[in-house]
């Protein structure tokens, strides 16, 4: 009886495969995937920060603290100097002391006092989503300031910047692919299915900006913006040019695929039923391989943000009044500034995690892409 039953499962789960599409087949071996699916979940939450920034903020970007400028992390506590218990963390309130060797100054703790964390406090006003004006943070200290990450040399709070720089670098990556898929879907596209000497054209304009060294490209396209550009402007450059370097790896991809595929009877059938190329290659090529194209782009997310760092780090990319990832460590060039503020790399951290994940899931969706490979 119990050999039956293990039996009669077992053609339960062979029927459930035999029938289930290719959707369902990718979504079931993805979710088998347990870094991908971690990478998964970090990178929601990243969106969550980005979307919520405004609101997870307790201070603005831009809003100074005057008397703890270049001030370290302030943690938690929740048992004072008098060995009290409090039942709602605080944080002990700072003053600025000269130091005795340099003569700098430079905050320092008063544990006489206590400004104890309050949530849904309010603060500086802002306009969620550009929609809804509100001044309600997350949270708060109650009759001082919190600074979890500390602040820079100005005295702007770090962790909100952190979570304000998340927005534009990962809005940098999306609209990059964006147009990385559009340029690299038309130019390999056109050159896989027509061929001939359109082929052999684009092919050597590939070649050509795959010869040119990445960084110094980079670099080059970035110093001949010009300085008085306002930010906004800088930012949808900087997206430009990473986009018009990008391209070239999804347009050899799809163009391979369509050498592969443009003589197959489906194909040839669509052109004897008068269909146009735009159409075959728009409802008929490209969706056969669909999901090699999202594993490509996906992998390709990571540079794309990398590419915004590397040169907002090194000053020809995003900058003030922007705020990203690569802006922020801009702060960091020097040993100076990490000897005294080693806090400032604290963007990195966020680079670094980011990257880890959109890896985890460029693997999974690889793997995902083939169901029926072990």
């Amino acid at each position: 009886m119990v050999n039956t039953g293990v039996k009669v499962k077992r053609n339960k789960h062979v029927r459930r495969l035999d029938i289930a599409t290719a959707r369902q087949l990718m979504w079931w071996k993805f979710k088998r995937h347990r870094m991908a699916l971690l990478g998964i979940s970090v990178i929601l939450f990243f969106l969550l920060l980005a979307i919520f920034a405004e609101f997870l903020s307790p201070y603005a970007p831009y809003e100074r603290t005057a008397i703890y400028t270049s001030g370290s992390p302030m943690g938690l506590n929740f048992i004072d100097t008098d060995r009290k218990l409090h039942i709602c963390p605080f944080v002990y309130g700072r003053v600025s002391k000269r130091d005795p060797v340099t003569l700098r100054l430079k905050p320092a703790i008063d544990t006489s006092q206590c400004w104890p964390l309050r949530f849904f406090v309010k603060g500086s006003s802002y306009k969620l989503w550009g929609i809804f004006k509100l001044n309600i943070h997350l949270f708060g200290a109650k009759g001082g300031f919190i600074h979890i990450f500390g602040t820079d040399k100005l005295g702007r709070d770090l962790f909100s910047r952190c979570l304000y720089a998340t927005r534009t670098s990962l809005s940098v990556g999306v609209i990059g692919i964006i147009f990385t898929f559009f340029i690299g879907i038309v130019m390999g596209g056109i050159a896989g299915y027509i061929g001939g000497m359109v082929d052999n054209i684009i092919m050597r304009i590939i070649e050509f900006i795959r010869s040119i060294p990445t960084l110094p490209l980079w670099l080059s396209l970035a110093a001949a913006l010009p300085r008085e550009w306002s930010a906004l402007k800088v930012y949808f450059a900087i997206t430009l040019i990473l986009s018009l370097v990008s391209w070239t790896n999804l347009a050899r991809r799809v163009r391979s695929k369509l050498l592969a595929l443009r003589e197959e009877d489906f194909v040839i059938s669509a052109r004897l039923a008068g269909c146009k190329t735009a159409r075959i290659i728009r409802r008929h090529l490209l969706p056969s391989f669909l999901s090699y194209i999202i594993v490509d782009l996906t992998i390709s997310f990571p540079w794309m943000i990398l590419g915004e760092t590397s040169l907002s780090f090194l000053g020809l990319g995003l900058r003030e009044p922007a705020v990203s990832w690569g802006v922020l460590l801009f702060s960091a060039q020097n040993i100076l500034s990490i000897v005294h503020m080693p806090w400032l790399l604290i963007p990195g951290i966020f680079v670094i995690v980011s990257v880890i994940a959109f890896n985890f899931v460029g693997d999974g969706l690889r793997d995902a892409a083939d169901p029926y490979s072990k």
